[in-house]
């Protein structure tokens, strides 16, 4: 497992995209935090934490597209699935690797809000509540990026199908405002990414939201895992 997470990490810096990454998220967030706070005068967070999370369903894609698109593409899929290490062990591998990248990047681009403690009072509250949500969400989309990446041998099928799964998830919220039928609105509610993301922008710890979180990323990593076990046995 060790070798291939050092492998992927290693990958994201010999190739443009690790770079191309980085670039565009310090922009963009750069460029979010300067308009919702020093720009808007305000010591609000929560604008920057949810215009980041719709970056993130379009970015992080970035990351999972050539996860195991790419070894498809290669030929060296056969190579992983004959290695000596687990199926599990293999795909955790490829996602803590992307994982990494986000946690790394999402942390660097917080660190920004110690400025504004000196322009503005902020909420220390609400401001970990969002960065905690925003790593929570990364968390799951990484994981449907994986198990995209792992039934297409094309990086760039692979980054669309994922943006508009994540899309889908972020626009189920939005339904509820067309749908009269309250038990349908209700399970919309208990799926929607969005949804379970209202509380943390208040700066409430939602236990039932963290687990829900890791269920879908939990889900999606499983999900892979059987892919490559149905493959390995074909």
């Amino acid at each position: 497992m060790r070798a291939i997470y050092l492998r992927e990490m290693r990958a994201y810096f010999t190739t443009p995209i690790g770079y191309l990454f980085l670039a565009v998220y310090f922009l963009i967030s750069g460029a979010v935090f300067s308009y919702s706070t020093l720009y808007s005068m305000s010591g609000d967070v929560t604008t920057y934490f949810t215009v980041m999370l719709f970056m993130d369903a379009i970015l992080l894609p970035l990351l999972t597209m050539k996860s195991f698109s790419e070894e498809r593409k290669q030929k060296t899929e056969q190579l992983l699935l004959t290695a000596p290490i687990s199926l599990t062990s293999m795909v955790l591998a490829k996602f803590f690797a992307a994982y990494t990248m986000f946690f790394g990047v999402t942390c660097v681009s917080s660190l920004s809000f110690l400025i504004l403690y000196r322009y503005a009072v902020v909420d220390t509250a609400i401001l970990l509540g969002n960065l905690v949500a925003l790593l929570l969400v990364g968390m799951a989309f990484i994981a449907v990026g994986v198990f995209v990446s792992s039934i297409t041998e094309n990086q760039l099928a692979s980054a669309v199908g994922t943006v508009g799964i994540l899309l889908v998830f972020l626009a189920i919220s939005f339904l509820n405002a067309i749908i009269p039928f309250y038990p349908v609105r209700f399970v919309l509610s208990g799926i929607s990414i969005f949804a379970r993301y209202q509380n943390f922008l208040q700066g409430i710890f939602d236990v039932a939201s963290l687990v829900y979180y890791l269920s879908v990323s939990a889900a999606f990593l499983f999900l892979t895992v059987r892919v490559f076990a149905k493959r390995r046995w074909n």
